[in-house]
C-alpha cells in the first residue's frame, strides 16, 4: 500500500472548488435574478453577476481542499483490492468522513465506480476528460435522488417564524409537501437541480483528476 500523493490531492481539491465557483457562480447569479419577484432587469439584470464570487472562491479553496485530502486519506486508510465487494463502501465512508451529506455519499462512490468501468472497458485508467464525464452522471444522478432533501431544506429556510417547518424538522417538511403536492413536489426543479449539479460534477471532478496528475507527474519528474 504506497503512500499517495496528499499535497497533490489538497492542491487539485482547491483547484477544483475554484474553478467550479467562477464557471457557475455568475450562472447561479442570474438564475436567482431570473427567479426574482421584481424581475430580471431591475433585480439587476446582467450587470454584477461576478459581485461576490472572490470570497466564494477563497473560501472555497480550502473547504475542498479538505474534503478531498481527508477523502483521499481515508481511502488509503481503507485500502482495498479494486475487485473487492467492499470499494463501495469504502468509497462512502472516505465521501462521508470528508464532508457528512448524502449527497455525497450517493456522487463518489458512483464516480469511483463507474472510472473503474471505464477503465476496465478500455483496458488503461481513466483519462482526465474521462473522469470528468463520470463526474457529470454521478452528480446528475446524486441530483435527482436528492431532491426532495433539497425541497425540503428549501421549505425550512423559506418558513415563516413559528411554524412547524421553521422548526428545521425534514421529515415533518418531507410529509408536508408530499401531503400537499405530492410525488411531484417532492421533485419540483429537479431537472434544472441536475442540469447545474452535472455541470458542477464535470468541472469540479474533471479539474481535480486533471491537477492532480500533473502534480505527480511533475513531482515523479522533480530530483
Amino acid at each position: 500500500m504506497d503512500r499517495p500523493g496528499f499535497t497533490a490531492s489538497l492542491v487539485a481539491g482547491g483547484v477544483a472548488g475554484v474553478s467550479v465557483d467562477l464557471i457557475l457562480f455568475p450562472l447561479d447569479t442570474i438564475k436567482t435574478r431570473l427567479q426574482s419577484p421584481q424581475g430580471f432587469n431591475k433585480a439587476g439584470g446582467f450587470h454584477g453577476i461576478y459581485a461576490g464570487v472572490p470570497s466564494a472562491a477563497i473560501g472555497s479553496f480550502p473547504n475542498a481542499a479538505a474534503f478531498f485530502i481527508t477523502y483521499d486519506y481515508v481511502k488509503w486508510l481503507l485500502h482495498t483490492d479494486s475487485s473487492s465487494h467492499l470499494m463501495p463502501v469504502k468509497h462512502m465512508l472516505a465521501a462521508s468522513a470528508g464532508e457528512v451529506i448524502p449527497f455525497s455519499l450517493v456522487q463518489f462512490p458512483l464516480w469511483e465506480s463507474l472510472k473503474a468501468l471505464w477503465s476496465w472497458r478500455q483496458d488503461h485508467v481513466v483519462e482526465s476528460w474521462q473522469s470528468a464525464v463520470c463526474g457529470a452522471f454521478a452528480g446528475g444522478f446524486a441530483a435527482v435522488v436528492t431532491t426532495p432533501l433539497d425541497v425540503a431544506k428549501t421549505r425550512i429556510m423559506l418558513a415563516k417564524a413559528g411554524s412547524s417547518a421553521a422548526g428545521g424538522n425534514v421529515l415533518s417538511a418531507l410529509h408536508g409537501v408530499w401531503r400537499t403536492q405530492g410525488l411531484p413536489g417532492l421533485f419540483a426543479g429537479v431537472f434544472p437541480r441536475m442540469a447545474a449539479i452535472s455541470l458542477g460534477g464535470f468541472i469540479f471532478l474533471g479539474a481535480y483528476d486533471q491537477t492532480h496528475s500533473l502534480l505527480l507527474e511533475l513531482g515523479r519528474e522533480s530530483p
